[in-house]
């Protein structure tokens, strides 16, 4: 029988990602599935699972996994650790034509890598199905909360990312002290707003409805959270059509305003499209009426659709404020400021449990597509590049990318 081997990459991208594709016993149950893979790991010093945990469980550690057929990281592999005529999985950056990947996908194409991104891993109905937004859905919710309590004075946590794991991190609910009329607005759904409700659900807020959440008091917190249809309207006062809206926003504006007026915090899980208006505008904060003070902007998408989102935070300096006077930037507890949470990589905050909650959908949902049938082509979609240097039919629309410079 023919040995495909799996390699697991070290961590190449700056700053270093602790999160592993496949924790140690993955690896051994991906050996047990699926007779005739071997997986082998690289040596590093920075994953939050150690070499000896995969040592200990008997999978073969290696300075470099040149023998390996595949290879699967986290992060974008730096283009002078590539080997060339492999099959790569990693999260690449390069789909929407990020400037600063482009010579990442030129070094892919011209040492003829079959590269495989785990963002365009999709089901037959073209929905993700492997992710690490449940985690960053999570620890934002989380990150919400803390800045909540630092702002207003009211009770300190401890950081998601000085929390071992998950468990440690939940036992720190128990001294979130929250006043009996908060009200928290989120948006989005999916992975990243499905990761924030068990969080904020934990914490004990109850859900209302968003026509309640407007125009009733609670003597208890309380949240709710929207679809597009609750927060963005037709320009022309005809009937909202969700699914015309998912195709452009164009001919929208936001009515997420009149939230600004009831909610103390908002916690952005929403996919934005340039295509859509602006959500929330320095206008919008500046009012009198506006009564949010903690915006915990999971999506994090810079300078667009919220005004309060300048830049993206670092996980050790998560918070920062805004003026919605001057719309610059000021210290967090800047008096009439708002508290801002943008952190771009909330998963590297939980390591461990992120790359588990990963590595299963790995495991069920990849794996098996990649060496047995594959009737919906969810591995052949999802490659940018074939093992000759070429991109591949679905991504022909990143030629001109590829050829500038």
């Amino acid at each position: 029988m023919n040995r495909t081997i799996i390699g697991i990459l070290k961590e190449t991208k700056t700053p270093p990602d602790k999160r592993v594709p496949l924790i140690p016993s993955q690896c051994v149950e991906v050996m047990k599935r699926f007779p005739g893979v071997e997986v082998i790991v690289e040596k590093s010093d920075i994953r939050s699972y150690k070499d000896e945990e995969y040592a200990s469980l008997g999978i073969r550690l290696v300075d470099r996994a040149t023998e390996a057929d595949i290879l699967m990281g986290v992060k974008e592999v730096k283009i002078d650790y590539l080997i060339p005529n492999k099959k790569y999985f990693f999260f690449s950056h390069t789909i929407k034509k990020q400037p600063y990947n482009r010579k990442l996908l030129q070094a892919v194409l011209a040492n003829k890598i079959q590269l495989i991104d785990y963002e365009t891993l999709t089901d037959k109905n073209k929905h993700r199905i492997i992710g690490f937004g449940k985690y960053a859905g999570i620890v934002g919710c989380y990150n919400g909360f803390l800045a909540y309590g630092k702002k207003h004075g009211l009770y300190t946590i401890k950081p998601a990312n000085l929390c071992a794991d998950r468990k440690e991190m939940e036992a720190e609910f128990s001294k979130i002290l929250l006043p009996a009329n908060l009200k928290v607005v989120m948006t989005g759904s999916g992975r990243v707003g499905s990761g924030a409700k068990e969080v904020i659900e934990k914490i004990g807020l109850k859900e209302v409805s968003p026509s309640d959440f407007l125009n009733k008091e609670f003597n208890y917190p309380v949240y709710t959270q929207l679809d597009a249809k609750d927060y963005f309207a037709k320009a022309d006062g005809s009937p909202f059509d969700t699914a015309a809206f998912h195709k452009s926003g164009a001919g929208h504006i936001s009515t997420f305003s009149r939230y600004l007026k009831v909610a103390h915090m908002y916690i952005p899980c929403h996919f934005w499209s340039s295509s859509s208006p602006v959500i929330v505008t320095q206008q919008d904060l500046a009012s009198a009426d506006c009564k949010t003070t903690i915006i915990a902007d999971i999506s994090c998408d810079i300078a667009e659709p919220i005004a309060s989102t300048l830049r993206a935070s670092a996980i050790e300096d998560p918070l920062y404020g805004y003026d919605p006077k001057t719309g610059k930037e000021v210290d967090f507890m800047s008096p009439g400021s708002i508290g801002v949470m943008a952190v771009d990589n909330l998963p590297c905050e939980l390591p461990k449990d992120a790359s588990i909650d990963y590595g299963n959908d790995l495991l069920n949902k990849v794996l098996p597509c990649l060496f047995g049938e594959d009737p919906d082509r969810i591995i052949e979609r999802a490659s940018e590049t074939n093992l000759q240097g070429e991109l591949t039919p679905d991504f022909h629309y990143l030629q001109d990318y590829v050829a500038g410079n």
